[in-house]
């Protein structure tokens, strides 16, 4: 069963996911959405992009989770590269690294869940947009739905709702 995303009217960074005949809120990126990813535009790709794996923090959920999606669990030192020269670009990193990149082990609650959707990775394009998962959002609760980066994100328990449902066959579509 595939997971669909689509922006609202209203907000280009608000979205609305849809997993099957249940719905869920969702931010995207602060730009809205694009045909044409560019790293730092803060824009979420449009496409239909595979689960490649989840990442997830140990030491913040109360209780276990489960996926058939693979599964690890977040060192402080994982990093994904968002340099566009470098050679690991849009690849996981330990840190420190010698290029740009993303720390995964946050202070906020962001990365505590951290779906890796299948995008510019199979070869990466220079320049085509790194990073781009489906995680926890921010400020969700009062409706703000601040955007992304170029990410998805959903609140921590509609999150964590879905991860037993996916599989290494669903995919993310968004679109306009």
């Amino acid at each position: 069963m595939d997971i669909f995303v689509k922006p609202t009217s209203e907000n280009p960074s608000r979205g609305i996911l849809k997993l099957g005949n249940k719905t869920y809120p969702c931010a995207l990126g602060k730009g809205g959405i694009s045909f044409e990813k560019q790293e730092g535009d803060h824009k979420s790709p449009v496409g239909k992009f595979g689960l490649r794996s989840v990442y997830y923090r140990y030491d913040k959920l109360d209780k276990p989770i489960y996926s058939q999606v693979p599964m690890m669990a977040l060192l402080k030192e994982d990093g994904w590269c968002d340099d566009p020269n470098d050679a690991t670009y849009n690849k996981a990193v330990m840190l420190p690294y010698h290029a740009s990149a993303e720390e995964l082990w946050r202070d906020d609650d962001l990365y505590d869940i951290l779906v890796v959707l299948g995008y510019n990775d199979n070869p990466p394009v220079t320049g085509k947009g790194s990073a781009i998962f489906m995680h926890v959002a921010r400020d969700l609760e009062d409706h703000e739905f601040k955007g992304t980066e170029g990410c998805v994100s959903l609140k921590k328990d509609d999150l964590l709702e879905l991860l037993p449902k996916l599989t290494t066959d669903t995919h993310l579509e968004i679109s306009a």
